[in-house]
């Protein structure tokens, strides 16, 4: 059963569990592949509900991303500590993360990435805007985060469908 939310009512409470750990899926043809993601957020830019999400450029998923238009960002409401650690210290490169975590996938409503099949709440993205990040423009204080000098580039998605899923 699903149930279509009100991204800003809901806001808090996923930004509160990315914090602790999300799934972000992207597909692009037939190459799929999830990651944890602990960064994101959520907001209002260019009148469209967006959420920003962040990914590495030595992340197997950066490859499939940038050969795609959407994303999926599912946020878990139950304890999924194992799944969440598992697909945030393996690389999909070398693992199906779906079949070690036992994860089935359902179609999306609104994009062609499919989403997690989990009880959650479900964000359906279309990537409006992206831009990798110039190091020149970071404060210093953040520099320990890049110690390899792998900067991110940043995913505005559209949000086109917000919902939970038990």
């Amino acid at each position: 059963m699903m149930k279509s939310l009100d991204y800003l009512k809901i806001c808090e409470k996923a930004i509160r569990q990315i914090q602790k750990g999300a799934f972000l899926v992207v597909k692009a043809g037939n190459k799929i592949n999830m990651m944890t993601i602990g960064w994101a957020t959520i907001g209002y830019l260019w009148r469209k509900p967006m959420m920003i999400i962040l990914v590495r450029n030595s992340r197997h998923t950066f490859n499939i991303i940038e050969k795609s238009d959407n994303f999926a960002v599912n946020v878990p409401l139950k304890n999924m500590a194992k799944e969440i650690e598992f697909c945030g210290t393996k690389s999909g490169r070398n693992f199906d993360k779906f079949k070690e975590c036992n994860f089935k996938t359902k179609k999306a409503q609104k994009i062609k990435t499919p989403v997690l099949d989990i009880p959650g709440i479900h964000f359906e993205c279309r990537i409006a805007y992206k831009t990798a990040m110039n190091p020149k423009f970071l404060i210093k204080e953040y520099n320990y985060i890049y110690p390899k000098k792998d900067y991110h580039t940043l995913y505005f998605g559209e949000i086109l469908a917000c919902y939970n899923s038990k």
